[in-house]
């Protein structure tokens, strides 16, 4: 986002109406988010949205409540403005551990389903295993790929205390109909119409794997890659070459795509801390 110095009326104007023209030398991409503030402190969150060539303010930002989940910081205001926006198909996420990406997303997409938004919520990963192929691993499909999938189980089930109390847990939220948490073969071989999408450790996937995915999407859906370009287990792409990073930068310039990138941590100092320096 930029933070962005400009005078009272403007800020007043943002407030009054919603909206705010750019101006000349505001240098903004599609849907990038904006500080507007003043010399002695006024200020308001906005979002760029080219096809009105406008600034729109984001209401309410602070008191947003997202399945049962607050946003902590204006990053995270921002993501949730964009995860929720059904005008926008394409959204990226990036972010250290413990930023809250994947939370984020899938907090977003289970509002969204709530309220029939769309007619179901996908969530998957790449597998990566270490050292052995998953053909080779003892046990049936689903117990071979739980431990990959353990990191979104663990985000449902913090929704679901938040939601239902401590005695919930993700299996009441992945018993639902709609709701499929299946890994990326499952995807990639299939239509997607009117389906909110979330691929998490999309920077694991080469920029072919991610064309794959993008282009199956259907009418009416939307899709959300997630991920850290620089913790990457796929030996053959890199922090710049890999599918995530590949998508942001094509997209950047596309009405259809938002893009935030997440750079406060929110678990705790010590897991902030080695995913800054380890």
């Amino acid at each position: 986002d930029q933070e962005i110095t400009t005078s009272q009326d403007v800020i007043d104007e943002i407030y009054k109406t919603g909206a705010v023209n750019r101006q000349e030398h505001w240098d903004l991409y599609p849907h990038e988010f904006v500080t507007l503030k003043t010399d002695d402190s006024s200020s308001a969150l906005g979002r760029y949205v080219a096809k009105t060539n406008q600034v729109h303010l984001i209401p309410n930002a602070k008191k947003r409540m997202v399945s049962g989940l607050k946003s902590r910081n204006k990053e995270q205001i921002f993501a949730f403005d964009i995860l929720l926006d059904p005008d926008i198909p394409i959204v990226t996420l990036v972010g250290k551990a413990g930023t809250g990406k994947t939370l984020l997303a899938i907090a977003a997409g289970l509002e969204a389903l709530e309220h029939d938004s769309y007619k179901a919520l996908v969530v998957s990963r790449p597998v990566f295993p270490m050292g052995k192929e998953l053909g080779f691993l003892p046990g049936d499909l689903d117990s071979k790929l739980n431990p990959w999938m353990q990191p979104i189980y663990d985000n449902m089930e913090l929704i679901a205390h938040l939601k239902n109390g401590l005695g919930a847990t993700y299996r009441d939220i992945v018993a639902q109909e709609n709701i499929r948490i299946e890994p990326l073969t499952y995807i990639r071989g299939r239509s997607l119409p009117n389906q909110y999408i979330i691929v998490d450790e999309a920077q694991n996937l080469t920029p072919h794997e991610v064309k794959t995915i993008i282009t199956r999407c259907g009418d009416g859906t939307k899709i959300v890659l997630t991920g850290d370009p620089y913790q990457i287990d796929n030996p053959y792409v890199d922090a710049t070459n890999n599918g995530l990073s590949y998508v942001v930068e094509k997209f950047k310039s596309q009405e259809v795509a938002a893009h935030i990138t997440l750079t406060h941590g929110e678990r705790s100092k010590l897991a902030e801390l080695a995913s800054n320096i380890l």
